[in-house]
C-alpha cells in the first residue's frame, strides 16, 4: 500500500494544530506535528513532504528562520510553504515570506474554503511530481534494459555469425581444393551440389543475420566510388547460371544520363539489385528479365537514381502486394512450398534502400509479369578509375605468385580451416607456418620476419586484436617496416572491417573465404 502524502503542520500552540487537522480533514493525508522550529526541522530529516503549513510568530526561531533553514539544507527534499500569521497581510510580510522560501501567506484568522482551496492545489502539485518522477524512473529503467539488450543480442549475433560460417568455411574451402586436383565428369556433379548447397545454406544465414544486423540498427553504409556500370555487369554474371537454369533471357538497360561512377555503398547496392533480380528470375520461367537503371534527378553534386527489375513471370496479386517487405513474409504458403526462400530479401532490400535514401515498391499484375523498382541516393564522383583490374589470375599474376617465395604466419585456432589455409597456399611454394593463438603468434614473430600475416580474430588466449596492437607496438620500438596483416575472420556482424583497419590491420577477408581471396593478397606482395 502506498504512503499519504504527508502534510508538515507546525505552531506553537496545540489547538491551533488540531484546527488545522479538522479543516483538512476532507484530504487523504498523514498530518505530521511540529511545535517549534526546530521539532519541525527534526521532523524534514524523517519524513518527505507534500506541503508546510508553518506559522510566523513562534517563540525561540519563528517560521521566517526555520523555513530558510529548511530550504538551505541539500539532504531535505524541497516541498512548497504556506505561512500562517495573525501579522497584517502587507507588502513587507509578503516580500520577506517569499525571500525565505514559501509560496503563499493566509492570515488569521483563517477562512476555511481559502486555506482548502490553496491545500488542493499543491497537492495536485505533488501527485503530479510524484507521477513525472516514477515515469522516468521507468523510462530510464526501460533504456537501461533496452540498451542491455542491444548489447547482449549483438554479442549473440556476432558469436552466431562466427560459429556458422567457420564449418562452411571448411566445406566451401575443401571444395575450391577439389576442383583444382582434376574430378572426372561424375565427381564435378556431385562436387557442384554441394558447392550449390553450401552457397544457399550461406545465402539464408546472411539474410538473418542481415536482418538481425537492421533491427539492431547496427547497418552503416561505406562511402566509396564505384562503377555502376560495372555493378550491373557483376550482377549478371553472378545471376547468369540462375537465368539459364529457368530458361530465362536476363538483360540489362542503363540509361545514358546514368552516370559512370557514382559515391556511395556499391555492395549494399549490389545486395538490393540482386535480390529483387533473384526474386524475378524465381517466378518467371521461360521468359525475360530486366535489369533497368535511370536517371531521376540532380540535386546538391548528388545523383537520385531509379533501378527496375521488369519480368514477365506469375505475377502478384493485389491481396499478395500487400504482404511484401514485411519481416518473413511471403504471399502465401504454397508459394513457400514451391520456391523457397526465407521471406527476408525484400525486408532487408527496403531497410538499405532507406538507409540510401530512396524508396521500394512493386508494380504487377497477376499473370503479367512484375516491376520491382528502388531509388537511391548517391555522391558524384568526376575521378576516373586509374588502372582498374578484375580480381582475377591471369598467367602472369600466376607466375608472379609463385616465382615470389613468401614467409607466412598463419594464426588460427580451428584445425579445419588451418589446413584449409595450408592447402591453398603451399601449391605455391610458400613457407607457411602455424600459431593457433594470438599470444604465440607474437612469439613467432618477435623471433621471425613474416612477409605475410594472415590473422584470425576471435581465439583463446589472446585474439587477434591484441595480437595485432602487440606485433605494431614491437614493431615501433625496434623501428621495423609494418608487415602487411590480413584480418581472417568469420565474424560478418557489424563494422569489423573498419575496426580492424583502424587498429592497424591491411586488408579483411570474411569466411568463408575462396582461393581466389588469398591469391588476391599474395598478387600485392
Amino acid at each position: 500500500m502506498e504512503d499519504k502524502p504527508k502534510i508538515l503542520i507546525v505552531d506553537d500552540k496545540q489547538e491551533n494544530l488540531v484546527a488545522l487537522e479538522l479543516l483538512l480533514k476532507e484530504f487523504d493525508v498523514e498530518f505530521i506535528r511540529a511545535l517549534s522550529g526546530n521539532e519541525a526541522l527534526a521532523m524534514t530529516l524523517k519524513h518527505e513532504f507534500a506541503l508546510a503549513i508553518i506559522d510566523i510568530q513562534m517563540p525561540g526561531m519563528d517560521g521566517y528562520e526555520t523555513v530558510e533553514l529548511i530550504h538551505s539544507d541539500p539532504e531535505i527534499s524541497y516541498f512548497p510553504v504556506i505561512f500562517v500569521s495573525a501579522i497584517h497581510k502587507d507588502e513587507y510580510n509578503i516580500i520577506k515570506g517569499i525571500e525565505t522560501g514559501a509560496v503563499d501567506f493566509i492570515s488569521k484568522p483563517i477562512v476555511p474554503p481559502i486555506l482548502r482551496g490553496k491545500v488542493k492545489v499543491f497537492l495536485d502539485l505533488y501527485e503530479q511530481r510524484k507521477l513525472l518522477q516514477t515515469s522516468n524512473e521507468e523510462l530510464k529503467t526501460a533504456k537501461e534494459e533496452a540498451e542491455r539488450n542491444s548489447f547482449l543480442k549483438s554479442l549473440f549475433l556476432a558469436t552466431m555469425s562466427h560459429e556458422i560460417r567457420t564449418p562452411m568455411n571448411g566445406i566451401i574451402g575443401v571444395l575450391d581444393l577439389l576442383r583444382r586436383g582434376g574430378l572426372n565428369k561424375e565427381q564435378e556433379e556431385l562436387i557442384n551440389i554441394i558447392d550449390i548447397s553450401g552457397h544457399n545454406l550461406l545465402s539464408i544465414i546472411n539474410d538473418i543475420l542481415d536482418f538481425s544486423k537492421i533491427e539492431a540498427g547496427q547497418v552503416q553504409l561505406e562511402n566509396t566510388k564505384f562503377n555502376i556500370y560495372r555493378i550491373i555487369d557483376e550482377i549478371v554474371k553472378l545471376l547468369k547460371i540462375k537465368a539459364d537454369e529457368r530458361e530465362n533471357n536476363l538483360l540489362t538497360e542503363i540509361d545514358s544520363s546514368v552516370p559512370r561512377y557514382l559515391q556511395g555503398d556499391p555492395l549494399r547496392l549490389k545486395q538490393i539489385i540482386i535480390n529483387l533480380t533473384n526474386n524475378a528470375l524465381k517466378f518467371t520461367k521461360q521468359g525475360k528479365v530486366k535489369i533497368r537503371v535511370y536517371l531521376v534527378s540532380e540535386f546538391e553534386n548528388k545523383q537520385k537514381l531509379r533501378f527496375e527489375v521488369i519480368d514477365n513471370g506469375i505475377g502478384i496479386s493485389e491481396e499478395g502486394q500487400k504482404k511484401l517487405f514485411k519481416s518473413y513474409s511471403q504471399i502465401g504458403e504454397s508459394t513457400q512450398r514451391q520456391y523457397g526462400g526465407t521471406g527476408l530479401g525484400l525486408v532487408i532490400s527496403k531497410n538499405l534502400v532507406e538507409l540510401m535514401d530512396g524508396e521500394i515498391g512493386v508494380e504487377s499484375e497477376e499473370g503479367k509479369g512484375s516491376t520491382f523498382w528502388c531509388t537511391a541516393v548517391f555522391g558524384q564522383s568526376q575521378d576516373e578509375e586509374e588502372g582498374s583490374k578484375e580480381a582475377t589470375l591471369n598467367q602472369d599474376d600466376e607466375k608472379d605468385i609463385k616465382d615470389h617465395k613468401l614467409s607466412i604466419l598463419l594464426v588460427e585456432d580451428n584445425k579445419i580451416n588451418q589446413k584449409v589455409a595450408l592447402a591453398s597456399l603451399r601449391p605455391y611454394g610458400h613457407e607457411v607456418e602455424t600459431a593457433e593463438n594470438g599470444k604465440k603468434a607474437i612469439q613467432m614473430f618477435a623471433e621471425k620476419k613474416y612477409d605475410l600475416i594472415i590473422m584470425d580474430l576471435q581465439m583463446p588466449v589472446m585474439d587477434g586484436y591484441a595480437a595485432t596492437k602487440e606485433i605494431r607496438k614491437l614493431e615501433k620500438e625496434s623501428n621495423l617496416p609494418a608487415t602487411k596483416i590480413v584480418a581472417l575472420t568469420a565474424n560478418a556482424f557489424g563494422d569489423e572491417k573498419e575496426k580492424c583497419l583502424k587498429l592497424g590491420m591491411d586488408d579483411f577477408i570474411t569466411k568463408p573465404f575462396k582461393v581466389q581471396d588469398l591469391e588476391r593478397i599474395l598478387i600485392a606482395l
